[in-house]
């Protein structure tokens, strides 16, 4: 049986040569509260402040917060923090399959059971930094929390009772604040955030110095991360844990690729200085045009491409990856009808899309492409649409591989109400269509109304200005170029007809 990972195994354990493990100094004192303890922020937030405290650049441990009542704290703590990191799959060309143990964390607390163990917290002036990612419906006000719960249910509740404690501790106005950095995939996280603390106490009917003070000395930070982190690799765990020479529960999986934006305050970069160890993280006064590259050209490139190749009949990404007209479809797509259409200098949007190839193509994540079809109407309105007008707006003509991927989604879309269910069908199966409950139902009505009567099919879904925000019926010659992809793609099958776009 291998010996459980924890602290008094590092003192007489043989590290393999495949491990990487680096000792931060001791003593280190906690200078981030951390709500949330799952895959993400492990495999991507610990894992800097780790690199940064190894290399004597930030000096201060992570207390992780258990942000729902059934979570890890536990595991955490019987592994004194400790837990292996795998960062696997493709980079610059070349096959990357690295192990590091992380050493950051100093405790979990599970405030559900130990509510004065995160007040205590909250009164340390070597708390500086918070840092969050309790999913995209965390970041809420709940008018049901009160100022006396221990604790309070929501992410933002937590957050306003800790911020009060802090305020009413250590000297009201003159309180150190705190850096706040929301890593919830929500547009504008750290506003939101700021927001829901605000309303909360004013809910809580808190002092106006506390108002005051919460929006003179705390920085919410708007911040937009990017890396795929798998979690625990289940299939193989076995024998990483064989060959690690112990037992880790809390291995975490991730890709190499890496990109983390914060809008924030100069002076925030000197306090979090990730550039000297080489990590990929900007502050910024504006993140969007960072954003937009993401959501284009990343998200873009899945969106434009998904629809059609599971059409075509491949099941995952990696599949259609290895398909070279496929591939190519997808990256001279985003070359040439995507990148022009974007702000930043071409050469960083070039380094940008290579990494997506490279990201799309790694041979350890397995992603569904029924998955990535989820609400692909919201999808195609915030990923593809934006290129499609901007590229028309500098052309004067529709890109025509953005209006084969829009025919492909219509012809994705076609299908039959089972209930409140839409299934469409590929070869001899089908598949479901998993969209709110309008658009089903408005795919369902066009295409039983329109038939055969491709042109009056296209002319109904670039109209509807409730999905795509406008009507992009209007839009140069988008329709002609849909309808004609769409017949070609019924007519030869979405693998010939994209082939001769």
């Amino acid at each position: 049986m291998l010996p459980r990972l924890n602290r008094s195994l590092l003192k007489t354990f043989t590290k393999p040569e495949s491990l990487h493990y680096a000792a931060p100094p001791a003593n280190l004192p906690v200078r981030v509260m951390q709500f949330g303890e799952g895959n993400f922020l492990r495999g991507f937030v610990d894992w800097m402040i780790h690199r940064l405290n190894t290399a004597g650049h930030f000096g201060g441990r992570v207390a992780v917060v258990q942000p729902i009542a059934q979570g890890l704290a536990g595991k955490l703590n019987d592994q004194d923090g400790l837990y292996t990191l795998l960062l696997r799959g493709v980079q610059d060309g070349k096959r990357v399959d690295h192990r590091e143990l992380i050493d950051c964390l100093s405790t979990a607390i599970n405030p559900y059971e130990n509510w004065n163990a995160l007040l205590d917290l909250a009164r340390s002036r070597d708390l500086r930094v918070v840092v969050s990612n309790t999913t995209e419906a965390g970041i809420s006000f709940r008018a049901d929390d009160k100022l006396e719960d221990a604790p309070p249910v929501s992410f933002p509740g937590k957050l306003t009772r800790v911020l009060f404690e802090r305020f009413k501790s250590l000297g009201e106005m003159n309180a150190p604040g705190l850096i706040i950095l929301p890593c919830e995939l929500i547009e504008r996280n750290g506003d939101n955030l700021r927001a829901a603390v605000q309303k909360t106490a004013e809910n809580w009917k808190l002092p106006a110095a506390f108002l005051e003070w919460n929006a003179s000395n705390n920085i919410f930070a708007n911040t937009l991360v990017d890396r795929i982190v798998t979690g625990y690799p289940k299939d193989d765990a076995a024998q990483i844990n064989q060959e690690l020479g112990y037992e880790d529960q809390l291995l975490v999986a991730g890709e190499p690729f890496h990109f983390w934006v914060i809008e924030a305050p100069a002076a925030c970069a000197k306090e979090l200085p990730f550039d000297k160890v080489g990590l990929n993280v900007v502050f910024t006064d504006n993140m969007t045009p960072y954003r937009d590259r993401k959501v284009r050209i990343l998200n873009g490139a899945h969106t434009m491409t998904v629809p059609a190749a599971f059409l075509m009949g491949f099941n995952f990404v990696g599949e259609y990856m290895n398909d070279a007209m496929v591939r190519k479809f997808m990256v001279d797509g985003v070359n040439e009808e995507i990148i022009p259409t974007l702000d930043l200098p071409r050469a960083d949007l070039d380094s940008f899309a290579a990494a997506v190839a490279e990201r799309f193509s790694n041979p350890f994540v397995k992603h569904a492409l029924l998955s990535i079809t989820l609400n692909s109407t919201s999808k195609f309105k915030s990923r593809i649409v934006p290129s499609i007008k901007r590229f028309i707006d500098r052309n004067g003509t529709a890109p025509k591989r953005l209006a084969f991927a829009f025919a492909a989604l219509i012809e994705f879309y076609r299908g039959k109400l089972d209930g409140p269910k839409l299934v469409g069908r590929r070869g001899d199966s089908i598949y479901p269509i998993e969209d709110d409950a309008a658009a089903l139902q408005f795919f369902a009505k066009t295409w039983a109304a329109g038939g055969e009567d491709l042109a009056a099919v296209v002319k109904s879904v670039l109209s509807n200005a409730a999905m795509w925000g406008e009507d992009l019926s209007r839009c140069a010659d988008l329709s002609s170029k849909v309808t004609e992809s769409l017949a070609d793609i019924q007519s030869r099958g979405a693998r010939t007809a994209m082939a001769d776009v």
